[in-house]
């Protein structure tokens, strides 16, 4: 049995986690945390209408950490943060899907993973993880004369952009294509000249409630191939966390992702 703590327990993905976590006999409820302005702290999961084997109530983090295995954390880089030093002082294992992380923050939560152990992924979607998997495949085997295009589409909630799960398609491609920084192109506009062809254009929507949708497109005169996931409700991304959280309580220590979690990092080896 896994006992979790879920950061942002009252959002959108705090609340799909829950709704799994309670069907999951392999799970278990130990804490639920929101900002201390939430309306519903203090209550407990029954008063939330939830039935399930446990019935913590709502409270501010770090408040029942001891009672954690694992903290499974969807909220900001901020909160995220400081998350991480409470995790790391209680010698518990986190589970990591907030995005916008800056470099010194990423660095931040590597330094952890020498201590404690960490999952950490852009997206948690076993899809979105495969989708990194086929798309090494493709940049792997096809020429480089063909032009690469990421597009990704958003609710109008979403804060950062593009998405964490876009800029880990574009690490997948520079890499194999041993491209700089300088090469990403973030939209177009004006009168911009012809293509560079080694130019990768990366293009955020943000439109309603688009849960969502990631293309990567391949395209040379004659032929295009397109790769697309698209999510239709946040329970894919609940899905492996939940699955997230039963890797890494297995683990001592270590810094892991979704291909990790999947035994696909042999892929990119």
């Amino acid at each position: 049995m896994v006992r979790i703590g879920i950061m942002g327990a009252r959002g959108r993905m705090g609340r799909a986690i829950t709704e799994l976590a309670v069907a999951d006999e392999t799970v278990e409820i130990a804490a639920l945390w929101e900002v201390s302005r939430h309306p519903d702290l203090g209550k407990t999961l029954r008063d939330l209408g939830i039935e399930a084997r446990t019935n913590p109530k709502l409270d501010v983090f770090p408040a029942g950490l001891p009672e954690v295995d694992v903290v499974i954390d969807f909220t900001t880089p901020q909160a995220t943060l400081s998350a991480v030093e409470e995790v790391e002082r209680f010698g518990k294992k986190m589970v990591i899907g907030t995005t916008g992380f800056s470099d010194a923050e990423r660095q931040r939560i590597r330094r952890a993973g020498e201590k404690i152990a960490v999952v950490i992924s852009p997206n948690m979607s076993l899809g979105v993880n495969l989708l990194f998997v086929l798309t090494q495949l493709a940049i792997s085997v096809l020429p480089d004369n063909y032009e690469v295009e990421i597009v990704e589409a958003h609710h109008h909630h979403k804060k950062d952009a593009p998405s964490g799960t876009a800029m880990k398609l574009w690490e997948i491609i520079k890499t194999a294509r041993n491209l700089t920084d300088d090469k990403l192109v973030a939209g177009r506009r004006g009168i911009t000249g012809p293509r560079s062809p080694d130019e990768v254009g990366i293009h955020a929507i943000r439109c309603a409630d688009i849960v969502g949708e990631h293309t990567v497109m391949f395209g040379v005169e004659g032929e295009r191939l397109e790769l697309t996931h698209r999510a239709s409700s946040r329970y894919a991304f609940a899905r492996g966390a939940l699955l997230a959280a039963k890797f890494v309580h297995q683990e001592a220590k270590g810094l892991y992702d979704m291909l990790d979690v999947m035994g696909l990092r042999s892929v990119f080896e």
